[in-house]
């Protein structure tokens, strides 16, 4: 068995479509109308879905807005430079909502950002030797984990 893809409803995919591509570098794989069931499926990610999970991007016409509820936490994404990937997202016009720094109980570096739709997303350091820049933020977490 193999994780294939997450499905996110989105209310404007063409916003969404551009915060997962040109805000967080993934690709449009493949993307389809179906006009008897007023939908649109678009799947972005960062490599092949032979081989990768993706984000299956929903699109049901005429809703513009989901509640999103309390039960749905997040993605994550690991990164090489957190502090950088945030100064990317931020030049890219991306929504940063949580700051890098270690997590509430714990030392791992995670950051989140937030979609178009209002979904977060969890940036976490892969690597060690990046996890801490001269002057690094101490702003608690806003999502327990």
């Amino acid at each position: 068995m193999r994780l294939l893809h997450t499905m996110l409803r989105v209310g404007d995919l063409e916003e969404s479509l551009r915060f997962y591509c040109d805000i967080l570098g993934m690709k449009l794989l493949r993307r389809k109308d179906y006009p008897g069931g007023q939908f649109t499926l678009a799947f972005v990610g960062y490599g092949d879905e032979i081989d990768h999970t993706v984000i299956e991007l929903t699109h049901n016409w005429g809703v513009e807005q989901y509640n999103l509820g309390d039960a749905y936490g997040h993605i994550a994404i690991g990164v090489d430079d957190i502090y950088a990937t945030c100064n990317t997202i931020k030049e890219r016009g991306g929504k940063v909502v949580r700051e890098p720094g270690p997590m509430k109980h714990g030392s791992t570096v995670i950051a989140f950002v937030e979609d178009p739709s209002g979904y977060k997303v969890e940036l976490i350091q892969l690597a060690a030797q990046n996890a801490a820049p001269a002057q690094q933020t101490t702003e608690p977490a806003t999502t327990a984990h």
